[in-house]
């Protein structure tokens, strides 16, 4: 795949980035580049190789998946003018 300097500047404005003309003919130089450095990628033969989260083995730390009110109900409502219950009251506003 190559990317010339009208796909560029159509990501350019997708982007909302403002590119001028010897910007969109440097990026398109480096996209390309980029592109043939993944298509290299492509090539190599990663069958039976286990995917990884770091370079250094490493145990994932992991936590007990439980539901809570966060214990800071009593803080969070603690400077609000009227509460009940942990809630916050507020005036009616539609009849």
């Amino acid at each position: 795949m190559s990317v010339d300097t009208t796909t560029v500047k159509r990501v350019a404005r997708l982007a909302r980035i403002a590119v001028t003309d010897e910007d969109a003919e440097r990026m398109t130089g480096e996209l390309n580049a980029i592109l043939g450095f993944v298509e290299q990628l492509n090539e190599v033969d990663v069958t039976g190789v286990e995917p990884m989260t770091s370079v250094t083995p490493m145990a994932m730390k992991k936590r007990r998946d439980a539901v809570t009110d966060g214990g800071k109900a009593a803080d969070i409502v603690a400077n609000a003018p009227a509460t009940a219950e942990h809630f916050f009251l507020v005036p009616k506003v539609v009849e």
